[in-house]
């Protein structure tokens, strides 16, 4: 009998998940602030220094040189700046949304100490002098702009004066901004734009506190000195080290490009569930919605900053929450082919593929959290979204989907409709004719995986060989994040020549290391320097071709000391990452089974890395994050498999080497299905960033997609196959040992 009151309740509960998405959406989206990349902005990480000989750089001067910092990011404007203390000496500053770039960065670094002095440069005023905020913009009675500020002592500025007005005609006092040991009054005079703020005769005495800066101000850099005076100098010197700038029209046009590319892989990935799973698959669509939703509701609660590369791994990640949709479907078919019932089927299937979700997302969450511990900005960004990712889509596609299909399961619609869940009457056994050691039948049954395993083994071999020699001979295409150099992205209005933007770097008199275009329509010239172009430099860049173009161009630059630092933290990060599945893994498994998902997964990660070598593809930090989301999904995928190997192999007395053979076989035509599937959707997701997302993420792209294809051959020919050669080998050792075989795989 049907018991209505559940179906109501699936539709109900539907609807009130599509009604809460519906409603909330768009809110959740307004919300969430954007990076820098989506928005345009800048990224600065500093070096702090000592401004004077024998200061010390301790904590207490990192913070405040922090509220300095902050102070000035507030005299720009930016409602949302994120200025963090980075190890012992160093502070990161990222602002978000900010139009004039240049004037940001000449305001957050300049040191903002005045200080007043005689011809002879002698100190006679500083800025401790001042009136805490007394600093405002005026005019003079010419219309000029000036700077008004209010000194704390009449009296003192009466002995400066009286001093200054008796050594006519060297009665100057020079107004300085961040006077630097060397600088000399003298010599700045003859100068057609000299260093010194102004340089007024001082021809009577004055007992007073208003004091006037003159100068060729124009009213915003009369401003902007009022604004650096009121927001107080820093106690530091500040040196850039790294820095990354996007502008506002590059970061639109990401963020247009990279949602498009998620609508249409999401919408594909949709259609090929409903269309392979039926109405599990529906149930699919409905939780990976809610999926997407409760990510993006989590991000905004925890005001998390979404990048270009979060995007990406929201799209990425609805690839991978449908893993955990296909494992427990694929688990219900199998028991509904062994002729169980509707309602067993799915109670047996959903028991069984927990613990597979569960070991599959663990090892993908420990490199989220390696890449999240080890990344930039933009690296941790991604990070936070696969691991949110993880979390969200395990409580989704596990809870949420067996609720909804619970419902319908357990009001016995579903008893006699198993063709809804695409299986055929044809491949159903009869289940009087079956027994705890049967095994569904597969449409792969006749399919040998282990016939042609020395021929894989060896081409593997031949391709890793071949990789070594071209690494050897081509070596890498290291971007400046390793090798440390400046990058400039120009976007045009029209198609560019690599002769074009040569051209224009020589105006600025800049020689071009490498020139590549991107874009459609080669609209996109990435030119890159061997050095790292300085403030001033940068400014005359991004002015030129603003000027020239209607948009700044994105400029990163990186120096050698964190270029190494990059390079080192990356090959720590893919070690840890490493380390810790074999450990995961052998206390789950077994050791073996732990040592060949490493060899799999180096195996994988060695293929991106030769892949960019022949295709001489620049290689990023970005390159890494595609690196370390290939490690955690390729163990991932051959978890799947070695969890089926382990339930066989508990069912199954293993005697002989033909025993452990039948198991990986086995094992591996139950699991090519679900291996090949969820393969697929993330792949279409992949292809869809590469068609139309942001050519900034292209090359990740390029590098998952790799590691995908190169992640499923490995766990179905390098891996499970490894274990079988080890495990074979361990067992014929046993045979001549009176002793039981006492290492069987752990449950």
């Amino acid at each position: 009998m049907i018991k209505r009151g559940r179906i109501i309740a699936f539709f109900l509960l539907v609807l009130a998940v599509g009604s809460l998405i519906g409603l909330n959406t768009d809110k959740v989206t307004k919300n969430i602030i954007l990076g820098l990349d989506l928005q345009g902005g800048f990224e600065i990480l500093y070096e702090v220094e000592p401004a004077n000989d024998g200061d010390e750089i301790t904590r207490d001067v990192l913070v405040s040189t922090v509220k300095a910092l902050q102070n000035r990011a507030n005299v720009l404007g930016v409602s949302e700046p994120n200025i963090q203390i980075e190890g012992e000496d160093r502070i990161r500053v990222q602002l978000a949304g900010v139009n004039d770039q240049n004037r940001a960065r000449e305001i957050l670094s300049t040191q903002a100490e005045l200080t007043f002095r005689d011809f002879e440069d002698k100190e006679m005023l500083n800025g401790s002098d001042l009136v805490e905020g007394g600093a405002k913009q005026s005019f003079d009675d010419k219309g000029a702009p000036n700077v008004a500020i209010k000194l704390k002592d009449a009296s003192k500025f009466k002995e400066v004066t009286q001093e200054i007005v008796g050594n006519d005609p060297y009665n100057q006092l020079v107004i300085w901004l961040d006077y630097e040991e060397g600088d000399s009054y003298q010599e700045e005079l003859t100068k057609e734009a000299p260093k010194y703020l102004s340089a007024p005769n001082v021809d009577q005495v004055f007992n007073q506190t208003d004091v006037t800066i003159t100068g060729n101000f124009t009213i915003t850099e009369a401003q902007d000195l009022a604004d650096l005076l009121n927001a107080g100098s820093l106690p530091v010197k500040l040196k850039e080290m790294y820095s990354t700038s996007v502008g506002a029209q590059f970061g639109e046009q990401a963020l247009d490009q990279t949602v498009l590319a998620g609508i249409v892989g999401i919408s594909i990935i949709f259609l090929f569930m409903v269309l392979f799973y039926r109405l599990p698959g529906m149930i699919a669509v409905v939780t990976l919605s809610t999926y997407i939703y409760i990510i993006l509701q989590v991000f905004d609660w925890m005001n998390g900053v979404l990048t270009l590369p979060g995007i990406a791994a929201l799209i990425l990640g609805v690839g991978m929450a449908v893993d955990a949709n296909i494992i427990t479907y694929e688990r219900i078919k199998e028991e509904l082919k062994l002729g169980r019932t509707v309602r067993s089927a799915f109670k047996a299937g959903t028991k069984r593929s927990f613990a597979t979700i569960f070991d599959a997302n663990i090892t993908t969450m420990l490199a989220g959290a390696v890449l999240f511990f080890f990344g930039t900005s933009s690296v941790k960004g991604f990070a936070t979204m696969l691991m949110i990712s993880i979390v969200v889509s395990f409580i989704t596609a596990v809870f949420l989907s067996r609720i909804l299909l619970a419902l319908l399961v357990e009001s016995r619609w579903l008893d006699k409709k198993k063709s809804y869940f695409g299986v055929k009457k044809d491949q159903i056994i009869n289940i009087e004719d079956t027994n705890d050691d049967t095994i569904a039948p597969t449409r792969f049954d006749s399919v040998d995986f282990l016939k042609h395993r020395k021929k894989f083994f060896l081409l593997s071999s031949a391709l890793v060989v071949v990789g070594i020699v071209l690494l050897v001979v081509f070596k890498l295409n290291l971007g400046i994040d390793f090798e440390s150099g400046t990058r400039v992205e120009v976007l045009a209005t029209e198609s560019l020549t690599a002769q074009d933007v040569e051209d224009e770097m020589k105006k600025l008199d800049l020689e071009v290391d490498d020139v590549v275009l991107a874009g459609a329509d080669n609209e996109i010239g990435v030119a890159r320097f061997i050095g790292v172009l300085d403030q001033q430099k940068i400014a005359e860049v991004k002015d030129h071709f603003k000027e020239k173009y209607g948009s700044e161009p994105n400029v990163s630059t990186v120096s050698p000391t964190v270029g190494k630092e990059l390079a080192r933290n990356a090959l720590y990060g893919v070690l840890i990452a490493s380390i810790g599945i074999i450990i995961y893994v052998s206390i789950r498994f077994e050791f073996y089974m732990a040592l060949a998902s490493i060899v799999a997964l180096l195996h994988d990660a060695f293929f991106i890395i030769a892949f960019f070598s022949m295709t001489r593809l620049e290689v990023d930090i970005t390159f890494i994050a595609a690196v370390l989301t290939i490690v955690g999904y390729s163990i991932n995928d051959t978890i799947v498999t070695f969890d089926r190997i382990r339930e066989l192999y508990k069912k199954k007395k293993v005697k002989t080497v033909e025993d452990l053979q039948f198991i990986v076989n086995r094992s591996l035509q139950q699991t090519f299905t679900r291996s090949i599937n969820t393969v697929l959707t993330v792949i279409i997701a992949v292809v869809a960033l590469l068609i139309f997302g942001s050519t900034s993420i292209t090359n990740f792209s390029i590098a998952l997609l790799v590691g995908l294809v190169s992640g499923t051959y490995s766990s179905l020919f390098i891996a499970a196959q490894l274990w079988l050669i080890w495990k074979s080998k361990q067992l014929n050792k046993k045979k001549d040992m009176p002793k039981k075989l006492s290492d069987e795989p752990q449950v």
